[in-house]
């Protein structure tokens, strides 16, 4: 009687290959995406449009518009409220564009190692 070996025996089942293949396509596809996020600016304004914040994709603040008339020498924390509250909200912004355009290639997966 003749022993049978399995199919792909000592080597890796053919779905398995499949999904390193597609692990690697995932992997792939969000470096692209990140690198396009990198390129982008996001902008946020607060109180009225009285403090304007600019960042790029890779979180480097690139520049802070404050309207004159919110510069008040008797309220600077006012001033400082607004700022921290701009640069809040674009970071919050970039976050959200990431995570919003990786879901998008994962599917919602959360894959130790990809992102």
């Amino acid at each position: 009687m003749k022993a049978r070996i399995p199919k792909n025996y000592g080597g890796m089942p053919g779905s398995m290959q499949g999904m390193i293949q597609q692990a690697q396509k995932m992997q792939e596809e969000i470096t692209k995406k990140q690198a396009e996020i990198d390129e982008m600016d996001f902008t946020a304004s607060v109180g009225g449009g009285a403090v304007e914040v600019v960042m790029s994709g890779k979180k480097e603040l690139k520049s802070i518009t404050i309207k004159p008339e919110v510069v008040d020498p008797e309220d600077v924390e006012m001033l400082q409220d607004l700022v921290i509250s701009a640069v809040n909200e674009v970071l919050r912004a970039v976050e959200s564009k990431t995570s919003d355009e990786m879901d998008k290639i994962t599917n919602g997966l959360n894959i130790p190692g990809l992102l």
